[in-house]
């Protein structure tokens, strides 16, 4: 089972502070972070030099012991702590890179297209009989009578600005490849690592649901003594799910002129409120204006649906109020229904790399879309409250969903693709119409998103398709799929024969 985190400010109770306005525990984590800091950076140094840590973990530990005067407990939490920092900054090193060379390549790709374009039309002008021609020009020559510039003037300069940032990118990651890793190590925290053959899951913090005793180092026990302590009450939820026993690893940093105080732990298991899957499911269809649901029973059909709207631009707090907001909505539903959670596996991290060659709106609404912040707030309630919750892939949700599902029930898009993620995740098929496949020669053997994907490519080009809305005044797909086909089919057999002659 995975772990979860509780977290709140550490108390500071009146009868605990002294004349400088601290309790006697603060005074102990400012000290104690400032050696704790001293030794973390020594660990990450060792780590960083070393190829195989495994192997000098133990000689590391005894070091690390002698040289500041810790214990092998608190030791292990250095070392743990110093060990994570390095793995993340790694791969955080790992992840900038890959998205340079996404962003990398969308712009190599545009410089290509580009270019393509501006010689196509210094082609077309180049011949004697343009004017005359039926095609006409894909980039057609004009010019601005504000700047007395023309468009090729403009492109050309979008190009070279274009090659430009793309020399920058490869400096940039050539650079990143090469150089040493940066890891940035806090000045104010203290990190105990657990363990569940340990009383109170945790020897040197032991925490009976009130008071919290921490055991001194060796080197300040001259200072504080052996043990300090301090009442930091219980973790306040609507549904505490942190157990008497198990594994408590403890995190204190300091955050805003105020220490915080973190407990990791296996949670204890909430009783299962979502029946089996292929009794019913939720699907949710998540978008940066609002997040469609439907719910379907166990034959697959639609039973009852609506949407949550979202508001964008709000602040970082009252953006994440909403997010919560929506998730619980979310629990209440499949508490009604008593039915888990299906939603869409997505990765905004390629739309991300395009953002520059794409519109300011678009990378604004793209930008603000806190979509693994709603996730995660969405599966922590409703593994709280006892419901699962599934992902799926969304490959070809909105086309099945606009085509098959939005004129039969009059849904909108976002509910149509929750109703189609929800019966993906019951494993149920979504199978093209048998004079629809034929026209477009799908091939039985092969998945059935092959079909829909030759369906998708039609549904761009098609005349009669230019907004999500047209899909309703689509009567018969089947004679929209047979005239492309034959369009196609013409315009082949033209290029053919002119091309023989």
């Amino acid at each position: 089972m995975s772990t979860i985190t509780y977290v709140k400010g550490l108390p500071t109770p009146s009868k605990e502070m002294n004349n400088l306005g601290f309790t006697k525990f603060e005074m102990f984590l400012t000290d104690f972070s400032l050696l704790f800091r001293q030794a973390t950076i020594k660990a990450v140094d060792i780590i960083l030099s070393s190829n195989n840590f495994e192997k000098i973990k133990s000689q590391l530990n005894t070091q690390l012991q002698k040289e500041f005067n810790l214990s092998k407990r608190q030791v292990n939490g250095v070392i743990t702590l110093a060990l994570s920092k390095v793995c993340s900054a790694s791969e955080c090193r790992k992840n900038h890179i890959k998205q340079l060379e996404g962003k990398l390549k969308s712009a190599l790709t545009w410089i290509k297209n580009a270019e393509k374009r501006l010689l196509d039309s210094q082609k077309f002008y180049a011949k004697k009989n343009w004017l005359q021609s039926k095609t006409g020009c894909k980039f057609p020559l004009c010019c601005d009578l504000n700047t007395g510039c023309s468009n090729w003037h403009s492109l050309k300069f979008q190009i070279h600005n274009k090659k430009r940032y793309v020399y920058q990118l490869d400096q940039k990651i050539a650079h990143l490849k090469t150089a040493r890793l940066r890891v940035k190590v806090a000045s104010s925290e203290v990190f105990i690592v657990g363990s569940s053959d340990e009383s109170f899951g945790n020897q040197t913090c032991q925490y009976d649901g009130l008071k919290l005793s921490f055991r001194v180092p060796y080197c300040l026990e001259a200072s504080y003594g052996k043990y300090v302590e301090t009442e930091i009450g219980n973790f306040d939820r609507n549904i505490n799910r942190l157990p008497l026993c198990g594994a408590k690893t403890w995190h204190f940093y300091r955050k805003n002129n105020r220490w915080i105080v973190a407990v990791q732990f296996t949670p204890k298991p909430v009783p299962k409120v979502s029946r089996a899957i292929q009794y019913g499911a939720i699907g949710i269809d998540i978008n940066p204006g609002s997040i469609g649901w439907a719910y379907v029973d166990n034959c697959g059909n639609l039973k009852e649906f609506g949407t949550i709207p979202l508001q964008s631009g709000l602040g970082k707090n009252f953006n994440s109020q909403q997010l919560v907001n929506a998730s619980l909505e979310l629990a209440t539903l499949a508490t009604k229904y008593a039915c888990p959670v299906i939603c869409e596996e997505l990765d905004f991290s390629k739309k991300k790399e395009l953002l520059r060659e794409k519109g300011r709106k678009y990378a604004r609404m793209l930008s603000n879309f806190a979509y693994s912040k709603l996730y995660q707030f969405l599966e922590s309630i409703l593994s709280n409250r006892g419901i699962s919750l599934y992902k799926k892939n969304s490959a070809y949700t909105s086309i099945i969903g606009l085509v098959k599902y939005s004129k039969m029930y009059g849904l909108s898009s976002d509910v149509a693709a929750a109703l189609v993620i929800a019966r993906r995740g019951m494993n149920l098929s979504e199978r093209l119409p048998a004079s629809v496949s034929a026209y477009l020669e799908v091939n039985p053997r092969k998945h059935v998103w092959s079909g829909w994907s030759k369906l998708n490519k039609i549904t761009l080009n098609a005349a009669i398709i230019k907004s999500r809305h047209d899909y309703f005044s689509v009567p018969n797909w089947r004679m929209v799929v047979k005239d492309i086909v034959e369009q196609v089919r013409v315009k082949t057999e033209r290029r053919a024969a002119s091309k023989s002659t």
